[in-house]
């Protein structure tokens, strides 16, 4: 069963979305209006260690009121590699530069009302190089052992959902049947 879009506007527009509103056929002939947000690509990273330690950063997300694990995120700028913005972002989010990064995963997070993707990256070298130049981001990071990670997840301390399902296809890749 396939929607169709017929026509599309822009309803409002900033830097870094814009909210629109598309008239949808649906499989019937109906249409309907539905709302949909345009998003700009986000790149995420992180570092898994020789000890199977994964960087992770603790923060407050005010529009949930929420604290909990998270990697280091952001958008990618125009005209920029993903792969680099990934590797920009955790070096400004945490003070660490990875190694070569590995495509983990891309997700679409809410493909149901934005066209969000999000690239997620990961290495198993890192260079510190000094405290994060975006320390507002989070109130600490941590190396987190990659065992704890499906009990973090499972008690909810890893609320977003890109970031839970990286890492635990991280620990499912780094820990496989190990961790049973």
């Amino acid at each position: 069963m396939q929607w169709t879009k017929q026509s599309e506007q822009t309803v409002y527009g900033n830097r870094w979305f814009t909210v629109n509103l598309a008239d949808v056929e649906l499989p019937d002939g109906r249409h309907l209006d539905h709302f949909l947000i345009r998003l700009r690509p986000v790149a995420v990273a992180t570092v898994v260690n020789e000890a199977n330690e994964v960087l992770l950063l603790w923060r407050h997300r005010f529009i949930t009121d929420s604290w909990g694990w998270e990697l280091a995120a952001g958008v990618v700028e125009d005209g920029e590699d993903i792969a680099y913005a990934a590797a920009r972002e955790m070096e400004e989010e945490t003070g660490w530069r990875p190694g070569p990064l590995r495509h983990l995963m891309s997700v679409e997070p809410s493909n149901g009302l934005t066209d969000a993707r999000h690239h997620i990256y990961w290495s198993d070298e890192c260079t510190y190089i000094g405290h994060p130049e975006d320390d507002f981001e989070s109130d600490r990071r941590e190396w987190v052992p990659l065992k704890l990670v499906p009990d973090m997840v499972a008690r909810g301390e890893v609320p977003a959902a890109n970031m839970a399902a990286a890492l635990l296809l991280l620990h499912h890749l780094r820990l496989g049947q190990d961790a049973r």
